[in-house]
């Protein structure tokens, strides 16, 4: 088997022990190579069969006898391609395995809104002048009811959180998925204008589809509260940016916090920057110091049921794009 490791953000080194650990998962007679650049992944893909790693269209057009790749990333979007959409190669990954990290990101931004946080870091030695101002703002997520869009493994991490918080959680989710403890009953795709008219706090747990790009757009925001905060950590073309500030400018929803924007790097002169009350870290929800142990965990497993003919864990649908 030959097997091409090309690193990334999410997975910058590959050391040692675990070559070690692909070489006894993979079987005997395993070949693996690491591709530090673009250009030494596309000179190495004519005999590959299993990609770790991102995947280009370029590095795909190369590929003779690619049979499975196991992204490092999770959105599968950036993946999802026409001509690997069209193959027969499987993709999998760690999809399932990042709410825990996605969640208390969400938290983090809901809490720096709630609690005044990101103001007075911002405000440093002057925050005391604006006491008086940051607690007639400040309020309590008890009794809130938390919106969750899209309830995979990101969605009912975030449940379980606001459960702890005293939320009522509601989620509306596409497929008939199965309720939770937090979330008695998941809403069909039917009731979503129903979530958005009820919740205090709207959150996405959505991948990006064309089914889900700027899903939270014009008609969301002139449904929410006026005292509605939105959080997304997932995909940030999901948003519709351009609606979002208007809808903070106009007072339509209170806040937002974004780890994700539909141009990354945002620019520094986008509006978004300056909108009141929204907050926004570059694109770190993603990191915890489990996301690559549990991925590559799951690749080794992958390995033996690659290699016995079994499923896939993580396997994605290629056409829905999760």
């Amino acid at each position: 088997m030959n097997i091409l490791i090309i690193p990334g953000v999410t997975m910058p080194v590959v050391d040692e022990p675990l070559l070690a650990r692909i070489h006894h998962a993979a079987g005997p007679g395993t070949n693996i190579r690491i591709a530090d650049t673009p250009g030494e992944a596309i000179e190495a893909m004519e005999d590959v069969e299993v990609v770790l790693g991102v995947i280009t269209p370029a590095m795909f057009a190369r590929a003779r006898k690619l049979r499975w790749v196991h992204a490092i990333t999770s959105g599968a979007d950036a993946y999802l391609f026409p001509e690997m959409v069209a193959s027969d190669v499987w993709l999998s990954g760690d999809k399932g395995l990042v709410g825990s990290h996605l969640a208390d990101h969400t938290f983090a931004h809901l809490l720096a809104l709630t609690r005044r946080l990101a103001r007075a870091v911002v405000d440093g030695p002057a925050s005391w002048e604006h006491r008086v101002a940051y607690r007639a703002e400040e309020f309590e997520l008890e009794g809130c009811t938390m919106g969750i869009v899209g309830f995979g493994g990101t969605g009912r991490a975030i449940a379980r959180r606001a459960a702890a918080f005293g939320m009522r959680c509601i989620a509306v989710d596409c497929d008939p998925v199965p309720p939770t403890a937090e979330v008695p009953e998941v809403w069909g795709s039917d009731r979503l204008e129903e979530l958005f008219r009820t919740a205090d706090v709207v959150t996405s747990g959505l991948p990006l589809t064309p089914d889900t790009r700027g899903l939270f757009g014009k008609r969301a925001f002139e449904l929410m509260k006026p005292t509605a905060i939105l959080v997304n950590v997932t995909r940030g073309e999901v948003v519709d940016a351009d609606a979002l500030v208007a809808a903070i400018h106009a007072k339509q929803i209170a806040g937002a916090g974004l780890d994700v924007a539909p141009v990354e790097p945002l620019p520094a002169d986008h509006p978004l920057w300056t909108a009141p009350n929204v907050i926004m870290t570059p694109h770190t929800a993603g990191a915890s110091q489990f996301r690559i142990p549990r991925n590559l965990d799951r690749f080794c497993r992958n390995l033996a049921h690659f290699r016995a003919g079994e499923p896939l864990e993580g396997l994605i649908n290629k056409t829905r794009g999760f």
